[in-house]
């Protein structure tokens, strides 16, 4: 690395820890808490993340806990939360959210220290309220909640649990079930994907960095996410501990339709795309998950011939990952392996990506092109490159 090359690091990195300090002064976030998911049949969409995602049975609220409207499933593995919500009757606003964007995620749930302290710094930094501090309460204690709202129809709330010793939260009950298949190795939320419409990447980006303090660890335009026919543009922005992390995606111009399009066509407007769930053995995981019938992404088969020499040295045997179609990338920390599902619904919307981190903090951005040709791939059997 030549000395202005290094300078240049070492100022960026200097400015990140500047504005790491400053995010940390007003909206400490000690994590992802939940994230709940809106969608047609909770009970058969539970039956689906326990079976093919190894999620295992936490707590229930609906109508034998007092709820009228809806009906929600609590799943848990590790340090993943998944709440799904499904609407009793349809002048329910979660049955508007269906009916617009099919299943989807409605709330990104944040764990903090002071949910009223980060729902008012929000607010007067430009946030728009989705609801004011309330506390709930029941015999375990007391939970504290607010939220906010941020692209599309997506929400953040934030969520202060530290006089609270309850399963989950006050209004659920624990959920006994007698099917839970084991569990397949997910540990923690890596990070989640926004797409929003051309124009929008900046505004959010300045969202985050303006509202909430985040940084933009990495911004990537259409010369490095781009393939013969389409292209995409994205910045990360990280927070202050670095363990919350949101690219934000928009189209870029290109020959044919690009993924971010067709997302924005089919969930008619801006949301999360996808979530990225770390485990400490990709290999037994997804193993794991194909027994179960998930899909996956097909790497393109030339991928691998060029995989040793581009990242080097690995612990894994790169047979046993192509025969997965895992990908491999590397940066200046490590290298990491990820691989993505195909849609986990009808609708071309969301998808996981399963990661596995070696050191790297990149997003693997060696693999953009042979993971959009896939995609593009699925685009064109659906008839919408």
């Amino acid at each position: 690395m030549s000395t202005e090359t290094l300078k240049e690091v070492t100022n960026y990195n200097y400015g990140l820890e500047k504005i790491f300090d400053k995010a940390q002064d007003f909206l400490p976030i000690n994590g992802t808490d939940y994230v709940e998911l809106y969608v047609g049949n909770a009970k058969q969409a539970a039956h689906f993340y326990k079976t093919a995602f190894g999620f295992q049975s936490l707590a229930y609220a609906g109508l034998e806990t007092g709820l009228r409207d809806r009906v929600s499933y609590v799943l848990q593995q590790d340090k993943i939360r998944l709440v799904l919500t499904t609407p009793l009757k349809s002048s329910s606003p979660v049955s508007e959210h269906i009916r617009k964007h099919g299943d989807g995620i409605k709330v990104i749930a944040l764990w903090v220290d002071d949910a009223r302290k980060s729902y008012e710094e929000t607010i007067r930094r430009g946030a728009t309220s989705y609801f004011e501090p309330m506390m709930e309460k029941d015999e375990h204690g007391e939970i504290v909640r607010a939220g906010i709202h941020t692209y599309g129809d997506t929400v953040h709330i934030f969520v202060e649990r530290k006089n609270y010793k309850g399963l989950f939260m006050p209004g659920f009950t624990a959920w006994a079930s007698d099917y839970n298949p084991g569990w397949t190795g997910l540990k923690y939320i890596d990070h989640m994907v926004g797409n929003v419409e051309l124009g929008g990447m900046n505004k959010w980006a300045e969202f985050y960095a303006n509202v909430m303090g985040f940084a933009n660890l990495v911004t990537f335009d259409d010369k490095d996410i781009s393939t013969q026919y389409t292209a995409l543009m994205s910045k990360v922005m990280t927070n202050g501990n670095g363990r919350i992390k949101f690219p934000i995606n928009e189209p870029a111009n290109g020959i044919k339709k690009s993924q971010i399009e067709e997302y924005l066509d089919f969930y008619e407007g801006p949301g999360c795309q996808h979530i990225a769930v770390a485990t400490d053995d990709i290999v037994f995981t997804v193993s794991e998950m194909r027994k179960r019938g998930v899909e996956f992404l097909h790497v393109p088969g030339d991928y691998y011939d060029t995989v040793q020499g581009r990242v080097g040295e690995i612990a894994e045997d790169l047979n046993v990952l192509k025969s997965l179609g895992i990908m491999v990338d590397r940066d200046e920390e490590g290298y990491l392996l990820q691989i993505f599902t195909k849609p986990v619904e009808d609708r071309p919307t969301l998808f996981f990506e399963i990661i596995q981190r070696k050191g790297a903090k990149s997003f693997g951005k060696g693999n953009f092109k042979a993971l959009f040709e896939s995609i593009e791939a699925e685009q064109a059997r659906r008839g919408t490159l």
